[in-house]
């Protein structure tokens, strides 16, 4: 899978670029903010449907254009080479009156829902920023693993959708039980729908996330150069076997207990599971107002040797984990799909020693195209920029890159 043309109209600093790539290997040089992630991030807003740095999509439209057009807008077109196949992803943002954006979607011209889009291009997006992966917020983690299950799962995709429809109603549902105190049984047609589709995502999650493990243990190893094991674990927010409590301070516990599980999860016990808590936890959700279980509050760890990197890893181990999940990535949708996605790495080579870099460009030599961004040629050995499609970007204007 690759894409062989690209047209960015008023997106970010692009006020309008037509470019056509080829597979293989495609470097992308510039100083700091003139543009190199920001085509990075249309790519993976094709991939996606949604922008990447940004939650008000109307950030991502040139400024200028909201300022000076009466008529403003942004388009991002993709042409996508799939198989023996072609096909072309559309996404047009308008502002509307009201100070809103609209997205249309289209996919070869025909208007689609984001779930019709989610997926037909499949893209891993490798930041600098990755490490947060591991050491930030649990939020960060689960939007993680819904952006990459989405793109390679489309069942996945509609409950993640409905799931947050049912959250919100049953929210508003618990903060008027708060204060009028009547309509209790109410709920129950709420538990029954989250607890239907928060089991598709647990399930979903629950096996992408050994996938990852096995996939990610290998890397980590060859990233790190040395022996130390990678584990990669689900934290749902309940145990949807109703084990006993599984204590998240002490890792060792938790790998021996989750190396336990191997079959997949029966997906009507995770609905039981879920209602039973559900109906534990009725009278604390009222009182707060708020749903605290569910697909909403998973986390996932990451523990080498058996110590939680979020809190106790080296920044060195911290980074190798956060390379070893992306890269691992990678694998599962080749696997998932049969065609490697297109990747796309950010300015990652500076950020790393010579052994991790090393280790980089070999797991990216098997994928159909990846496209790398740099501001220094030195990043690189003169064999690989040989092979490699090399351009140049100054405020917005791509080129080709001229040697000499």
């Amino acid at each position: 899978m690759f894409l062989t043309r690209l047209v960015l109209i008023n997106f970010r600093n692009y006020i309008r670029l037509e470019l056509e790539l080829p597979p293989g290997p495609i470097v992308l040089r510039g100083d700091n903010a003139h543009g190199k992630t920001n085509l990075l991030e249309a790519v993976y807003f094709l991939a996606t449907t949604r922008a990447t740095f940004t939650r008000a999509e109307r950030q991502v439209m040139n400024w200028h254009t909201l300022q000076e057009d009466p008529f403003p807008y942004t388009r991002l077109e993709g042409r996508v080479r799939r198989g023996s196949g072609t096909f072309q992803v559309d996404i047009t943002l308008l502002p509307t009156e009201n100070g809103q954006i609209h997205k249309e979607l289209r996919l070869n011209g025909v208007k689609k829902r984001a779930l019709d889009v989610v997926g037909q291009l499949n893209a891993v997006l490798f930041l600098p920023e990755d490490i947060a992966l591991v050491t930030g917020a649990p939020a960060l983690r689960r939007r993680y693993l819904d952006i990459t299950l989405c793109q390679i799962n489309p069942t996945y995709c509609r409950a993640l959708t409905l799931y947050h429809q049912v959250l919100l109603q049953r929210n508003a549902l618990l903060k008027q039980l708060a204060e009028r105190r009547r309509g209790e049984d109410q709920l129950a047609y709420w538990d029954q729908q989250l607890a239907e589709h928060g089991a598709v995502l647990i399930a979903t999650r629950y096996e992408a996330i050994h996938q990852l493990d096995q996939l990610a243990r290998e890397r980590y190893r060859m990233l790190s150069g040395d022996d130390e094991r990678l584990c990669i674990c689900y934290a749902p927010s309940f145990d949807p076997e109703n084990r006993p409590s599984i204590d998240y301070q002490r890792p060792l516990q938790l790998e021996e207990m989750l190396a336990e599980r191997s079959a997949p999860l029966v997906m009507h016990e995770v609905v039981q599971a879920f209602l039973q808590r559900l109906e534990r936890t009725r009278r604390e959700e009222i009182v707060r107002g708020v749903t605290t279980i569910g697909p909403h509050r998973d986390d996932m760890h990451f523990l080498v040797d058996g110590v939680d990197m979020t809190l106790y890893g080296s920044r060195g181990q911290q980074r190798s984990t956060a390379l070893a999940l992306k890269l691992a990535e990678m694998d599962l949708m080749t696997q998932t799909t049969g065609e490697t996605p297109v990747l796309l790495l950010d300015d990652v080579m500076s950020e790393l020693d010579a052994w991790r870099r090393r280790h980089v460009m070999d797991a990216v030599q098997g994928v159909q195209q990846f496209i790398i961004t740099t501001t220094d040629w030195n990043d690189f050995t003169p064999q690989f920029l040989a092979s490699a499609h090399r351009l140049q970007v100054l405020a917005g204007c791509i080129t080709p890159f001229e040697a000499g």
